[in-house]
């Protein structure tokens, strides 16, 4: 390795945070943007929160079974299931976040089709389940069963990708504070979604920020829940462990 090839490796290797150092995208946003995100009245987004909750009470057919007839009381019987989330599903040893979890209720249990992924109803359920652990630290596990996607994560985060040949790591660990597009360089925590983006003027899931960034550095966009962005969003919850839920977020 020549004498410059090190120094770049240094330099890269120095521009990598601890894990206590990561900071979640709040910390990022203007003083008057965190306001408004902890305004309920403020906050867009709240209104898929809304929306979320009365379809956990609805019943999905006259006959059927509302979610909140296995889950009473959500408030308290779910308050923390998000901080849990991407994790490694029992039976199929897939893994799943949370809207994986909700889809295979609705499949499994209620016998329902899918709502499908980005769709109206899944954003809300997802808004108002994450939003029933907001202020809960990250909890995710990261060993075990979960290592191997953990770990595909972590290379997916660090491998340069794209026309412009740009890896996550670069942006989100060493331009962390640099402005972008008028926007401010994060960590890259997914803490706040599904979150309402001033640039989509809507709520959005991590993983359709996922494909922007992707779009961005001109690589492969892959598809929503895909086995790629499910291992990245575990690596992201991974760095973000301790960091508060604060979905629904609100981001630039």
């Amino acid at each position: 390795m020549t004498q410059g090839a090190v120094a770049l490796a240094l330099a890269a290797f120095a521009a990598v945070p601890a894990l206590s150092e990561i900071k979640s995208g709040t910390e990022f946003l203007s003083p008057d943007m965190r306001r408004q995100q902890a305004d309920e009245t403020r906050n867009p987004a709240f209104f898929w929160v809304e929306q979320g909750r009365e379809l956990f009470s609805r019943k999905p057919t006259p006959d059927g079974q509302a979610c909140v007839s296995c889950h009473a009381d959500p408030q308290q019987s779910l308050r923390g299931a998000a901080t849990h989330y991407p994790q490694v599903d029992a039976a199929t040893a897939k893994l799943l976040n949370l809207e994986g979890r909700i889809e295979q209720c609705r499949v499994e249990r209620q016998g329902q089709p899918a709502f499908g992924y980005e769709s109206p109803e899944l954003l809300a359920m997802t808004a108002y389940l994450g939003s029933l652990s907001r202020g809960l630290p990250v909890e995710v596990k990261t060993d075990g069963a979960a290592r191997p996607y953990y770990e595909a994560g972590k290379a997916f985060f660090e491998r340069r990708q794209g026309q412009l040949n740009l890896s996550c790591q670069q942006c989100h660990d060493g331009l962390v504070g640099q402005k972008l597009r008028g926007d401010t360089v994060s960590h890259g925590a997914g803490t706040g979604y599904p979150a309402y983006r001033l640039e989509w003027n809507d709520v959005g899931s991590l993983h359709r920020r996922l494909r922007a960034c992707s779009l961005g550095v001109r690589a492969t966009q892959f598809d929503y829940g895909s086995p790629e962005y499910l291992a990245l969003e575990l690596y992201l919850a991974g760095r973000a462990k301790g960091l508060p839920v604060e979905t629904p977020g609100m981001r630039r």
